[in-house]
C-alpha cells in the first residue's frame, strides 16, 4: 500500500461465473432462448463474480488498495476463484475464508447481446458467511468497509439482518466507513418473502453509503410500483422512474438510518441523496474526514457515458467501485458520481465484469477528452 493511501475491505458474496459467449444470428437478431431448442454458443468465459470479486477487483484495477474477504469451499470452483484473484495480484487471495465440506458458489450467466442478463445461481458457502468470518486482522489498517449482496447470504439476512448488524457494528467500532450494496432476488424464493423494510430498519443505522439499484429498492420498499413495471414488460428506468420516485425511495432509506443513498439506474445513470443530519454525518468514519461540510443535504444525478455494450454482468458493482474509489481519493461528490458512471461504462465494454475497467489514470483521460453521455433521465432543475 502506498504511503497515505486509504485501504478498502470488500466483503460478502463471492462466486464463480460461467458465461457462455453469444453471437448474433445470421439474420442479425439476438439469439432467442426457448425450451427444447439448441442454441449455438462460443467458448465459456470463466470469471469470478459476486460483490467481492466485481467491486473488489474493479477497485484494484482502478488503482485502489483492496483486501477481499469471502467464503469458498475446498473444491475446483474454489481453486479457480483463488487462481483468478492471484492472477490479478497474489495478495488478493489472502483474506479469503476456505472451508471443507461446503460448495463454492457459482452462477451460469446467460447474457446474449442486446438482452439483459439472466442468472442461474447456487449460493453455496455464502449461505454460512457470518460476522465471525471477518477477522479483526482483515480490518487492520483499513478505512472503508464495503459489503455486498446480503440477499443471497442466508445467515447474514436471517432474523431481520441480525448477523449483518453484528458485523457492521464490529466494523464501525474499528472506525471504518461502511458502504452496503444489494442484489436483485427471485420473488418466488425464500429471499423474496423477507420483510426487507424490517431488515433495513435494523441495518441502515450502521451504513454510511447505501448503494442499491432502483429496481432492488422498488421490490423491497414499493412492491406495487415494481409489480406494475414487471407487468408492463419489465423494469425500464426511463419509462417507470422519475425524480419524485427516486426522492421518495432515497428519503425512506435516509429515514431508516443511512447517511448517503446512491441509487443505480442501469444505463440511465446514478442518483444520490444525503441526509441533513449533521450528527449522522459526523459519524461517517475514517474514509470521510469532513462529512458535514461536503455531504450535508446533497441531491445529485449523473447520466451514464455512452459505451459499446458487450456484456452487462457486474456493471452495477463496477459503478459502485468507481464511486468508492473516488471517495478514498478524496474527490468531491460530483467527481465521485462521474467516476462511478465512467467505471460502469468501461465495464460493459467487455463480456465479464472487470476486464474492461482500466486504471483510473486511463479512465480519467477518457473523461477529460470529452466522453459523450447519454441524454439525462430528468433535469435537476425541474
Amino acid at each position: 500500500m502506498n504511503q497515505g493511501q486509504k485501504r478498502i475491505v470488500v466483503a460478502g458474496h463471492v462466486c464463480l461465473d460461467v458465461i457462455p459467449t453469444f453471437s448474433k444470428r445470421s439474420d442479425g437478431e439476438s439469439p432467442e432462448i426457448r425450451p427444447g431448442h439448441l442454441i449455438h454458443v462460443g467458448p465459456a468465459v470463466r470469471s469470478t463474480g459476486g460483490a467481492v470479486s466485481n467491486t473488489g477487483l474493479a477497485l484494484h484495477r482502478l488503482g485502489a488498495s483492496v483486501r477481499l474477504v469471502g467464503k469458498i469451499g475446498e473444491d475446483l470452483f474454489g481453486d479457480e476463484i483463488l487462481r483468478q484473484f492471484r492472477l490479478q495480484s497474489p495478495e488478493l487471495a489472502d483474506g479469503m475464508v476456505r472451508v471443507p465440506n461446503e460448495t463454492t458458489s457459482y452462477s451460469i450467466v446467460i447474457n446474449p447481446p442486446g438482452i439483459d442478463r439472466t442468472f442461474l445461481h447456487c449460493p453455496g458457502a455464502n449461505d454460512t458467511f457470518a460476522a465471525a468470518d471477518v477477522k479483526p486482522e482483515s480490518l487492520a489498517g483499513a478505512d472503508l468497509f464495503h459489503f455486498g449482496y446480503p440477499p443471497l447470504m442466508r445467515t447474514i439476512r436471517e432474523d431481520d439482518g441480525k448477523e449483518l448488524v453484528e458485523l457492521l457494528k464490529q466494523v464501525r467500532e474499528h472506525g471504518l466507513t461502511v458502504s452496503l450494496d444489494l442484489c436483485m432476488v427471485d420473488p418466488h424464493s425464500e429471499t423474496g418473502r423477507v420483510d426487507w423494510k424490517a431488515v433495513f430498519a435494523n441495518v441502515l443505522p450502521h451504513v454510511d453509503f447505501f448503494c442499491p439499484s432502483v429496481d432492488e429498492l422498488l421490490f423491497m420498499l414499493n412492491r406495487p410500483v415494481y409489480e406494475r413495471a414487471e407487468a408492463d414488460g419489465g423494469f425500464v428506468a426511463r419509462k417507470h422512474v422519475d425524480r419524485p420516485l427516486l426522492q421518495k425511495l432515497a428519503s425512506q432509506c435516509l429515514e431508516l438510518g443511512a447517511a448517503v443513498v446512491v441509487i443505480k439506474l442501469g444505463d440511465q445513470g446514478l442518483y444520490l441523496k444525503s441526509t441533513t443530519d449533521e450528527a449522522r454525518l459526523r459519524s461517517l468514519g475514517r474514509a470521510v474526514p469532513d462529512g458535514t461540510s461536503i455531504w450535508r443535504g446533497l441531491e445529485l444525478y449523473t447520466p451514464c457515458y455512452q459505451a459499446h455494450v458487450v456484456g452487462t454482468t457486474g456493471s452495477g458493482d463496477c459503478t459502485i467501485a468507481g464511486f468508492l474509489a473516488g471517495l478514498v481519493r478524496g474527490d468531491t461528490p460530483e467527481q465521485m458520481m462521474r467516476s462511478a458512471v465512467a467505471t460502469g461504462g468501461a465495464s460493459v465494454e467487455a463480456p465479464d465484469a472487470v476486464s474492461g475497467v482500466p486504471h483510473w489514470s486511463t479512465l480519467s483521460q477518457r473523461i477529460a477528452a470529452g466522453w459523450p453521455s447519454h441524454p439525462p433521465l430528468f433535469s435537476m432543475n425541474e
